[in-house]
């Protein structure tokens, strides 16, 4: 143990010291193998004076400039392994020839001939040996060292009780190093906490250079998002990546660890203060109940069923027409069923379309859910600008299935999910989405149908994160080294995480009397190029334009595709109603009676199952108030088509 505690002073040691000491160790060889190569020849011990004392002269005069030229002493503590032995023994074979020829080829006085064969050998044993016991008391050490020298470094932003475990736990942490904190405490300014020195977050820029600081990690869990932007805003201009740890609430099992950290997404900076969920609404029309969910493979289906199943209904079932979406949610939700003890939910994928009448009606009737959330829907505004036919028959027509379907069957609760792109369309697929909204609007308002289903709407702009969406679109081009490709300068979207829209969808449908328009409030719209500019800067990189053109990411503009918009709305008209809820409103928008929508959803069917996509585009709008086409038609097939059509006539 003593000689391990050793091993520390001895690698802080100066370099010109270390080799100075190799070298002493060298020498002492030197002189103790010419007194063993005596003693091993005339069998007794003889002073190193006379004779001997010149045989030890010669070797320190022969061996120590072939080891210094042979490079024994450049790097000490590294040089220990199967390059050193190699080493070591081209040297001495060297020192060998050398010596033996002076006082075995040629002999001296005094000095037996052998001496001149003996010594040399145990010189190589004993340099050699030396250098194993070096790796063997320093090498694990030296690498240790080494690699924690070579660690990213690190400083935590936070001193505080998260900080200082996070500190402990990086102590052992093969991963990074932590060489200092950061706190906005100035009194704490300059002191040192786990041996480590606390400093201002103003000087991060100077840290970043003098310390060779390439991350921060947030380790302030009660910090809220408004405050970490405040605190990302600051440290942008240092040009380090950011990652944090979770919240109080999922740190509260167990002690902070680095396995903790995670990437500072972009749902920290874009997602508002959660509201307490009201557990009243979430739970009136699921819990002990059975809960239908279309498109249940999808970005807000899969997180209604994630956010369902915790709520304990007596069954789920998993409607869906992709089947490896399908296969996916039911082994994430068997798996999470397990988990949470649910051992009484009923977990059932159906592999369904909800334009199969027939199917839609099977599956209904064999279960007869309470509650049906209709998320299933093309969403992708170019792709159902490319095959508008299709988007309309999926989002309109399945949506009049579907509700049919549950409306015979007895559905208490019909949920459409939908879309801040139904408000003043200027593309197929908002267009669709509004004429889905009216068709629940006008089953519901329709006396004589007689259904005791409840239909409602929740209508809210982009998630973060969803299949298609421009964030894991950005994420990915960053993570390619760019360019992060943007449509337009100023297109701006408003935002929302997934999991906060699919419980506010859960409360609104909780709140619906029938027909309801519910609006969900979305907070300030995000500009897009500034969403890019924030995403680059948050993984240490920097934007690439004309104030820095040796940046690292570019931002390159693409152009509008067909049917997008700059600017996205919530709501038709300006008169929202105020709920119970806070982050819910309830809008009051027109739409057709049913005998009348009746007739047009048939002339539409017909338009559709031609693909006369320009009389399709012409009745959706008078159909659907404010839509504007904004553009000439891109459907693949009706493109292809006239481009057979002009082929042939100039054959002609």
């Amino acid at each position: 143990m003593l000689i391990r505690r050793m091993a520390s002073p001895m690698l802080a040691m100066p370099r010109f010291a270390k080799r100075v000491l190799a070298l002493s160790v060298d020498a002492s060889l030197c002189v103790l193998t010419v007194w063993l190569a005596f003693y091993l020849r005339l069998g007794e011990w003889v002073a190193l004076s006379g004779s001997a004392f010149l045989a030890v002269v010669v070797s320190l005069i022969l061996a120590l400039p072939i080891f210094i030229v042979s490079g024994f002493y450049r790097a000490i503590f590294r040089y220990s392994g199967w390059p050193a032995l190699v080493t070591v023994t081209k040297a001495a074979v060297v020192y060998g020839l050398l010596y033996a020829a002076l006082f075995t080829a040629i002999g001296v006085t005094g000095i037996p001939r052998t001496v001149g064969i003996i010594q040399p050998i145990l010189l190589l044993m004993f340099v050699g040996a030396s250098r194993a016991f070096a790796r063997v008391w320093l090498g694990d050490l030296y690498q240790s060292q080494m690699q924690r020298a070579a660690r990213p470094k690190v400083l935590i932003y936070g001193a505080g009780s998260a900080g200082r475990q996070l500190a402990s736990a990086m102590a052992n942490s093969h991963e990074l190093r932590a060489v200092g904190f950061l706190d906005d405490d100035f009194r704490l300014h300059g002191s040192v906490v786990n041996g480590l020195r606390i400093y201002s977050p103003a000087d991060l820029s100077a840290l970043v250079i003098s310390l060779g600081v390439t991350d921060v990690l947030l380790a302030m869990p009660t910090a809220s998002r408004y405050r970490r932007n405040e605190i990302l805003s600051q440290m942008l201009a240092a040009q380090v990546s950011v990652r944090t740890l979770p919240s109080m609430m999922d740190l509260a099992q167990g002690k902070v660890s680095t396995s903790d950290l995670r990437e500072l997404d972009i749902e920290d900076l874009l997602g508002r203060e959660a509201v307490t969920p009201n557990h009243i609404l979430l739970s009136k029309n699921i819990a002990g109940k059975v809960v239908l969910v279309t498109g249940a493979g999808g970005s807000i289906g899969s997180e209604l069923c994630r956010q369902i199943v915790q709520l304990a209904p007596a069954s789920l079932l998993l409607v869906e027409q992709s089947e490896f979406a399908l296969y996916d949610l039911h082994q994430e939700l068997s798996n999470k069923l397990a988990v949470l003890d649910h051992a009484g939910i009923s977990l059932v994928p159906l592999l369904a379309s909800v334009r199969d009448a027939e199917r839609m009606q099977e599956i209904m009737s064999t279960w007869k859910p309470y509650t049906v959330y209709h998320a299933a829907a093309y969403k992708h505004v170019p792709m159902v600008e490319h095959n508008p036919a299709e988007g309309i028959k999926n989002n309109v027509l399945g949506t009049l299935t579907a509700a049919l379907a549950a409306a015979e069957q007895g559905v208490s609760e019909f949920v459409l999910i939908s879309t801040d792109k139904a408000v003043r369309p200027t593309n197929i697929m908002g267009a669709s989405k509004r004429l889905a909204e009216m068709v629940l609007q006008s089953l519901s308002a329709e006396p004589a149908l007689r259904f005791t289903t409840r239909f409602s709407m929740v209508r809210f702009g982009n998630v973060l994160d969803s299949s298609g969406s421009v964030v894991p679109k950005f994420r990915q081009q960053i993570k390619d080294g760019g360019p992060i490709t943007l449509t337009h300068a100023d297109v701006t979207r408003y935002f929302m995480t997934i999991p906060e829209a699919a419980q506010l969808v859960i409360q609104a449908g909780a709140m619906a009397k029938g027909g309801d328009v519910f609006v969900l409030d979305m907070g300030q719209p995000v500009r897009i190029h500034d969403l890019a500019r924030r995403m680059i800067e948050l993984t240490g990189l920097s934007v690439r334009d004309e104030n820095d053109p040796q940046g690292d990411i570019a931002i390159t503009i693409t152009g509008l595709r067909p049917g997008e918009k700059l600017y996205e709305e919530l709501l038709i008209g300006d008169n929202p109603e105020k709920t119970v809820h806070p982050r819910i409103m309830k809008a009051h928008e027109e739409f057709l009676p049913w005998p009348l929508l009746t007739e047009k959803l048939a002339a539409l069917r017909l338009a559709l199952e031609v693909n006369d996509v320009a009389v399709v585009r012409l009745m959706l709008q008078q159909l659907v108030s404010g839509y504007e086409p904004s553009g000439e038609i891109v459907d693949w097939v009706h493109m292809e088509q006239e481009s057979s059509v002009d082929l042939a006539s100039a054959a002609y």
